[in-house]
């Protein structure tokens, strides 16, 4: 499972008062901590006004790196400042996010053609998020011809079925599931995440749904996913499954992990 950790984002309020006062320490710690939880990239997204975005990212991407060589997953809902600020990251990560959203995969398809830079490409578009899993699949073959005109093959590509509050659906995660499966049956190679924890709000205890999600998603044919690599539970939630669905050969990673305190007690 490709982990992409999620705790340096300006949403929450303590990496917003960070953010803030420029607390270089406390953005380095969660670097860190991510890293050594078995992260795959370091989230990274400010959450301020987009005038002053690139320049607050120019610096929460600076102390990051300054903590861990992890490559990081540059996160705006601008793909302009997505633009800006890519060329200061010193290896290539993840995008975070592009959709069929106005002329997004347009600015960021081009600059990233040619390169090993990796994409989240969000299952909307400009009438919103459809509502159903056809539309969704509609949008997904819009991205991927895109992908296709400027040579972006699907093995850099990860897909966000975009995955909303459990509370308000009528049919459990079956449209997430619809979703998932079919675009891993069409396209082997290709990454599919989610947020893991938007399925949960508003409901109590969480974690459980959160848990639960995971393992059916994965199921399905998630292989990324947005979440806490510091959650011990889910982490051994992610490699017992990959284990179960045989994607690890006599459970050495699963060994592996728990050896290194990925998972269960505290060493």
């Amino acid at each position: 499972m490709i982990i992409i950790g999620e705790k340096i984002n300006g949403s929450i309020p303590a990496v917003a008062e960070a953010i803030a006062a420029r607390d270089a320490e406390f953005i380095k710690n969660r670097a860190r901590i991510q890293a050594e939880a078995g992260a795959t990239y370091i989230d990274c997204c400010a959450s301020v006004p987009e005038e002053v975005e690139a320049d607050t990212l120019r610096w929460m991407i600076d102390c990051i790196q300054e903590a861990t060589d992890l490559p990081i997953s540059v996160d705006s809902p601008s793909a302009r400042v997505l633009a800006e600020v890519i060329p200061y990251c010193k290896k290539p990560g993840l995008v975070n996010s592009v959709s069929g959203e106005g002329d997004k995969m347009d600015v960021i398809f081009p600059l990233i053609a040619n390169t090993k830079w990796e994409v989240i490409c969000l299952l909307s578009d400009d009438t919103g998020i459809p509502k159903s899993a056809q539309d969704r699949l509609k949008v997904f073959d819009k991205v991927m011809e895109k992908a296709k005109e400027y040579g972006i093959s699907p093995s850099r590509m990860h897909i966000d079925p975009l995955v909303e509050m459990l509370c308000t659906s009528e049919d459990g995660i079956a449209m997430n599931v619809e979703v998932i499966s079919t675009v891993r049956k069409r396209y082997p190679d290709i990454h599919i995440t989610a947020a893991v924890s938007n399925i949960s709000f508003n409901l109590p205890v969480r974690k459980m749904i959160n848990l639960g999600f995971t393992v059916l998603a994965m199921n399905a044919g998630l292989d990324s996913a947005i979440l806490d690599p510091t959650n011990r539970d889910m982490m051994g939630v992610i490699y017992a499954t990959e284990a179960l669905l045989g994607e690890d050969e006599y459970c050495m990673e699963y060994i592996s992990a728990y050896r290194e305190g990925i998972f269960g007690p505290k060493k």
